[in-house]
Formats: C-alpha cells, structure tokens, sequence
C-alpha cells in the first residue's frame, strides 16, 4: 500500500469502531475480524495490440505500479461466444514485470496462435495484492494460405471470406495544439476509424508531437475558444524522459484511442515530432524553448518512450533499460515485415533514424532517407515476398515537396523536376530493383503532409524511368491542424488524381471535415479498393486496383 500503512489503517480502524462503541454501549469486534483493504493495479492508460500477423501480436498494457503483466486469451466466434472442441483455443500467458524503468508498461510477444482466428484478451498485472483490474479486447489474426486457421471459416471469426481484410492509416496525432476536447467528442477521428471495423491501423508516424505545447483554450480563426484536456506533462515541450512518457500518455486519455486500440491491432511508426520537427541525427537546435538542444540527447529520450508505448514486435528493436546509456541516440532497427497472410505484406519502413541531414537535396551523390541497410533489406524482402499486395508503409511521402526553412528540404523531394539527386537516388535505386525483380503489386501508404491526396507514378511523365507505375495514397491527420496541397516534384512522374486540404494553414479539427484516414478494403479476389475519408467517416476519394499475376 503507497498512500497509507497497514499499521496506520488497522489503528484507525480500531479507533473508529471502539468510539462506535462507546456511542452505542457495546463492544467493538475483535481485531482479526478487520479486514485490510489492499489497492489493486490498474491499467491506467488502456490496452492494445500490435505487429498482428497469422500466428503472432504482440499484447501491451501500462499498469499503475509495479506488477508482472497477464494475459487470458480465447477463440470466439463473430458474436463473441468461446469456441468450444476442436475450434476452441485458450491459453493465459505470464508475461514480464512493468517497473518504474520502462514506465510500468509491459509487452507479451505470443506466438503459435491459429491463423484466421478471432481472440477474446483480457489483460492484467498482479502483484503480492493479486491479480488487479481486468480490461478487455479483441483481435483478429491474419489468414493463412489455406484461408484460416481451420476448414470451416464460419467457426473462426465469422468472416465473410477467408481471405477479405480491411485496414485503415493515418498520421498526425493531437498536433498544433489541437488535443483532446471533450466538447467536440474528443479525438473523433479515431471513433470513425473504429466504426469501420478494420483487422488492423497503420499509424504513419507524428504519433504524439513532443514539440507542441497543448494550452487550456485556445482561440480559433473565427473567434470560437477550442478547450483541449491538459496535463504538466503538455504543458511545454518535451525534454526530458518523463515528458516525453508524458505525452503518450495525454494520447490515451482520450476515450476514442482506447476503444478503437483495444479491439484493432496497431502497426506504429515514428517520425520527427515524436523528438522535434523535421529532425534528423546530429542536428543541433535552434529553438529557444529548448535547454537541451542536442537532438541526439532528445531523439534517445524520444524513442524510448515510443518503445514502450508502441506495441511493436521485431526483436532487434525491443529495447531494455539501459539501452540509452548516457542519453545518447542510438539507432535500433525498427524497420520491419508484417505478414498478413497469401493477399499481403506489409512493410513499415524508418525514414527518420537514418536520415541525413536536411539540405537543399541537389546533392549529384546519393544521400539516406532510408540507410543503405535499410534499402537492401527492403529489396530483398520485398523480391521474396509472395502476397499479392506489397504495401509499403512510408512516414514521409516520395513526390510533395515538404520544405525545412527557405532552402532545405525535410523529405526526399527537391523542387527540381530532373534526374534524381540526392535523397531521391537512394528511392530511385530502390523503384529500379523493383522493376528488376519483377515485383508487382506494390502500394505506398503514407501521411506527414496534413492532407490526404491520390497520386499515380508513371515512367511516361518522368524525369527517371527506370520503374513500373505505382499508386501512392496520404491520409492524415487526424487529430491536428491541417495544412496544404503541397507542391510536387516531377523527377518520379507523378500525377496528382485527388487532393483534399483545409481551408486554411492550421485549421482546427472542430469540424471534422479537414481531418483524413485512409481506409483498405482488400476483397478476396484480390483486389484493393483504397479510400480517403473524413473524421465524419464521409468517403472523400476511392480507387480500386485489380492485381497483375
């Protein structure tokens, strides 16, 4: 017990009953018939799922103390009622202990489960008072060459086929000084990515925005006063260790967040607000609301934080404590493959950890978006895929020119319409394998930019020829001021099929028509119709592609 003793609480207890007694004129029970009362753990910031794929997730929780993490999982069907026989499944799974050195968060990475099948989870921490509070979710894992996890598909989730799916992305969480305001319904974006019942969410990076102090109220352009949930934490950038776990933790206030991650798996990316806009290694800030100006100090603190926050799964990003030794950055993988099953990959690339400094990006030599690592991972995997759909998830878009001051440029793309220079060598080097290799299919996602727009790559119409067609779809935000259309770079050839923007720089998320998801629905003939809505859910913009075999 933290707030009071045992030994304070039974004399007081003592104390009142015997005055009780007195007053009443009999005696008071014995000591041991006094029970104790004992604080339970709760899970103060919700639960969530990650990484799922068709026989692994990765299970995610904070508790309010220090406790070992456990989880209870089951096979239901579509109405949620346990699978019984030789369709049921359940397992419970002691995972590790939440201390104060990762935040109290904890994560069980399960492997083995049945593919196509639909879990009941409950989460919990127990600690020398017991198990504590219990909160509950569901997921689905992803199909399997055969369709599901067993013959009758109808047992295991209830899916209309054995092989449709649907998923939803976006970028861009309670930035601008835009958070959580109750008087609107809250981050509403993500009930409306909810109320579409994907198997699972990308999120494409600016998951929280570290560099953005969140105020009481603040006035909008038309004279009505946005009153945003505010915590010490939001109060100031962030800096230090506790306000960078901070601002996570502001996210999952919102009630829209934790309803939606504790029933649709995550897929999350980092970006630069989760440390400082437009950041890259090495960089020395210029920004007088700082005390810590090393980004490299800042970035570790960041994505430590990311870590425990994010229920991510590849083993050579799982950091432990003492990582960060001495408050310096130091890149970990987190660039990784998620299989859902014969009809999709899902590659979720860092374009931020490895990332060279911002120039002008007219560089006549290649320059890193991604790191040569990276590249040739991305490659090789990306050959020897055998989904349909290779998506490949992008926190930085590949043709809208995103400036960093005047000159330089926070993206790949140059403002010059020519050969690939710089950055954009590193992607043209990475297209041309594609073409290569024969690799069909593949789909680029992605958010950064504030809007959501349509874009069609095409050798015919660029500077750099040596690739095969693609689509590029950006959503976002989703909870933060909206900005754009952005200008774009011609050296890829794209075309700009569909844009959508705010009506002006910073708009607020009143509304809900400025704030944008992507929505996939992947049939199971194989085709992939991607969607651009609103936070109303209103349908902005569709495309249906049919697979080349």
């Amino acid at each position: 017990m933290t707030d009071l003793s045992r030994r304070t609480l039974v004399k007081t207890s003592l104390t009142g009953l015997a005055l009780a007694g007195l007053a009443t004129g009999t005696a008071a029970p014995a000591p041991a018939a006094i029970p104790l009362v004992r604080k339970r753990l709760t899970l103060p910031t919700g639960i969530a799922t990650g990484d799922v794929t068709t026989d692994s997730a990765v299970l995610w929780s904070r508790a309010s103390g220090p406790g070992r993490l456990s989880a209870r999982l089951q096979a239901v069907d579509s109405a949620g009622e346990i699978l019984r026989g030789r369709y049921g499944f359940s397992r419970t799974i002691q995972g590790p202990l939440a201390t104060e050195a990762s935040d109290f968060t904890a994560k069980i990475h399960v492997k083995g489960l049945p593919a196509g099948t639909r879990f009941a989870l409950e989460l919990n921490f127990e600690d020398e008072n017991g198990l504590g509070e219990a909160v509950k979710g569901t997921f689905t894992t992803a199909p399997d060459s055969s369709g599901n996890g067993g013959p009758e598909e109808a047992h295991l989730g209830g899916r209309p086929s054995s092989y449709s799916q649907s998923f939803v992305w976006t970028g861009d969480t309670a930035g601008q000084g835009w958070g959580i305001n109750e008087e609107i319904g809250g981050m509403r974006g993500y009930k409306a990515m909810h109320a579409t019942r994907p198997d699972f969410f990308i999120h494409s990076g600016d998951t929280i925005y570290a560099d953005g102090p969140i105020a009481a109220t603040v006035t909008e352009k038309d004279g009505q006063v946005w009153r945003n949930i505010v915590t010490e934490e939001v109060s100031k950038v962030a800096e230090t260790l506790a306000e960078y776990r901070g601002r996570h933790r502001y996210n999952s206030l919102d009630a829209n967040m934790r309803a939606m991650f504790a029933e649709v798996p995550v897929i999350a990316q980092w970006d630069d607000h989760e440390t400082h806009n437009n950041w890259y290694p090495g960089q020395i800030l210029d920004d007088a609301r700082y005390t810590e100006r090393n980004v490299n100090v800042l970035a570790a603190r960041g994505r430590q934080a990311w870590q425990e926050n994010m229920p991510i799964a590849d083993s050579a990003a799982l950091w432990r404590p003492g990582t960060f030794d001495a408050g310096q950055y130091q890149p970990a993988r987190i660039y990784r493959k998620i299989s859902r099953g014969p009809q999709l990959d899902v590659f979720c690339l860092d374009m931020r950890t490895f990332k060279s400094p911002n120039t002008d990006g007219k560089e006549p030599y290649a320059t890193n978006i991604l790191g040569q690592e990276q590249v040739d991972w991305l490659i090789k995997e990306v050959r020897q895929s055998k989904a349909t759909w290779k998506v490949i998830a992008a926190d930085l878009p590949l043709g809208i020119i995103v400036p960093d001051g005047p000159v330089n440029q926070e993206s790949l793309s140059n403002r010059d319409n020519g050969a690939p220079l710089g950055r954009e060598l590193e992607i043209a080097g990475v297209l041309s394998a594609f073409k290569r290799d024969g690799v069909k299919n593949t789909v680029w996602l992605t958010a950064d930019v504030h809007y959501c727009a349509a874009h069609h790559y095409s050798p015919e119409r660029a500077s750099f020829t040596d690739f095969d067609p693609f689509w590029e779809f950006v959503a976002g935000p989703i909870n933060a001021g909206s900005f754009g259309p952005n200008a774009m770079d011609g050296t890829f050839g794209p075309e700009v099929v569909f844009s959508k923007a705010g009506r002006f720089p910073g708009e607020s998320p009143r509304d809900g028509e400025n704030q944008y998801f992507g929505h996939v629905d992947l049939a199971a003939d194989g085709t992939f119709t991607a969607s651009l809505r609103n936070a109303n859910g209103a349908v902005l913009f569709s495309k249906t592609l049919t697979p080349e075999r």
